[in-house]
């Protein structure tokens, strides 16, 4: 079972940062691509939630939706989560944010994110290459596009404009902007330059007491640019689950990660499980991944530590999500991001309403530490 409590130098640090009134926002990751996908958003939005995310794999893309939630909604930030790179141009991503950016009235974050070969190779037929160098050329190629200067840039992948040719070195035609740009990163060297340049992380395979292993790389990078991990927007992905048996729960979400070990990758590459190797899983990932090659994808799912299920989503009764919650705000997450809370859009609503509640809860309980002891007196 997971630990309730986390490790000493963990506690340290989360204590240094709750004296620092530290808020926990929630967001939701949603597919709407259907009017009742749509009004789940808008209800959501009702609900006070603080971001909506859209993901992007091989059928629906991210960004179009985002243009339907900006006429639909008035306060919700709207982001990807993620789209691709690679299989759009850093000049065509920088003028689709800044169409959302201007659609939303300043609401748009651009997730962005390599995804991996089988899916860039597979899918879109390119070649997945210098993923992190990419990353690095993207977020500098959108940043100067968005910021009225001439686009002209030398770069190892990207060279604006293209040598040897007739191209000219434009100024994009719409007012410059400006657009947050978030990054999922996994791997060190991606963690690293996350720190670097984004302006936040977009971040899975999460464990409480295992974060340093993502937050120690992103400090890293962030001293490469003077700045330090709390200038990085840290956020989430997950699922939750409002119940009393927790461990029957914790199976069942454990079993869901066999697709995610054995298939979003290949034997020899798979992002996914070297993070949960670096946090302690090597054998158990191992054995996974093998079972799934193998064809028993019952018995994969079976060999999945319930560990895996449990400290990666919020599963339990209320005080046991309010527990969780207060961990990763603790530790300096900034915003956890759930799925759909149940099946219709009632339960879905009722389920965001009830960790919506939770969620201010613990942060009531920041805002009251950080009170000044003599506040009220003159």
């Amino acid at each position: 079972m997971i630990r309730s409590d986390l490790p000493t130098e963990l506690d340290a640090k989360a204590s240094a940062r709750q004296g620092e009134g530290m808020t926990l926002h929630l967001g939701i990751s949603a597919l709407p691509f259907s009017e009742a996908a749509l009004n789940y958003v808008v209800e959501a939005e009702q609900l006070g939630i603080d971001s909506v995310w859209v993901p992007e794999l091989w059928g629906y893309d991210a960004l179009t939706p985002l243009g339907a939630l900006a006429v639909k909604t008035d306060r919700i930030t709207l982001g990807t989560g993620i789209v691709q790179i690679g299989t759009r141009s850093p000049a065509m991503l920088a003028m689709s944010a800044q169409s959302l950016q201007a659609l939303s009235g300043g609401r748009f974050k651009l997730g962005i994110g390599t995804s991996g070969p089988q899916v860039i190779e597979g899918w879109h037929g390119v070649r997945f290459d210098r993923p992190v160098k990419r990353t690095r050329e993207t977020i500098e190629i959108i940043r100067l596009a968005t910021s009225g200067e001439r686009l002209v840039y030398d770069g190892d992948i990207q060279k604006l404009p293209l040598p040897d040719s007739e191209g000219r070195a434009l100024r994009a035609g719409a007012p410059p902007i400006d657009v947050p740009i978030y990054v999922a990163a996994l791997g060190p060297a991606n963690l690293r330059l996350t720190g670097e340049l984004a302006d936040g992380w977009i971040g899975n395979t999460f464990f409480c007491d295992t974060s340093d292993v993502f937050f120690d790389e992103i400090s890293a990078g962030a001293a490469k640019s003077g700045r330090t991990i709390d200038d990085i927007d840290l956020t989430i992905s997950m699922s939750c689950e409002f119940t009393d048996d927790v461990e029957e729960a914790g199976r069942r979400h454990a079993a869901g990660y066999a697709f995610t070990i054995g298939a979003m990758g290949s034997a020899k590459s798979n992002f996914y499980n070297d993070a949960f190797a670096r946090q302690g899983f090597a054998d158990d990932i191992a054995a996974v991944q093998q079972l799934w090659i193998d064809g028993d994808r019952e018995a994969a799912g079976a060999r999945v530590p319930v560990e895996i299920g449990l400290g990666t989503n919020l599963i339990g009764p209320p005080e046991e999500i309010k527990r969780r919650l207060r961990q990763y705000r603790d530790c300096g997450i900034g915003t956890v991001r759930v799925g759909p809370i149940g099946d219709t859009l009632d339960s879905q609503l009722d389920g965001l309403g009830q960790l919506m509640d939770l969620v201010r809860e613990i942060n009531t309980e920041s805002d009251t530490t950080t009170e000044s002891p003599n506040e009220g007196s003159s």
